[in-house]
């Protein structure tokens, strides 16, 4: 079921309140803002809170995209050693790892003896304020 809910045609301003409903434009399906490719897509609720620097926080939905490649810089799904995480993918001197966006945790390297699988991209973030 497809839900399309109005979208106002300006920016909100963080300070002078505006009505709002003066200026909706079109409608906004949210399936197609957040899921540009339904059969690739999949979401995933966060446990813990490693990737709070990414704004990531536990209890989020992750809407994540199984057909895009990984790259550096990527926030990804992955399967490491059997247990998924939700990490960072970052290129360094000795080769890859996936980074924690909190201090308190540490990066995974990835070697050769690592079991390691992309399960996905993440693309969007949904958490309430």
């Amino acid at each position: 079921m497809r839900l399309q809910l109005g979208l106002a045609g300006e920016s909100v301003a963080a300070g002078f309140p505006s009505p709002a409903e003066e200026y909706l434009e079109k409608t906004l399906d949210l399936n197609e803002y957040l899921v540009p490719r339904p059969e690739a897509t999949f979401f995933v609720r966060v446990s813990g809170d490693s990737m709070i620097g990414a704004s990531i926080h536990h209890g989020d939905i992750l809407v994540v995209d199984r057909s895009q490649t990984p790259r550096p810089g990527n926030v990804i799904i992955a399967l490491v050693d059997g247990e998924f995480t939700v990490k960072r993918l970052r290129k360094t001197p000795t080769g890859l790892e996936l980074a924690p966006e909190n201090p308190d945790f540490t990066p995974i390297p990835l070697s050769e003896e690592t079991e390691f699988q992309v399960w996905g991209v993440v693309l969007h973030v949904v958490h309430k304020v």
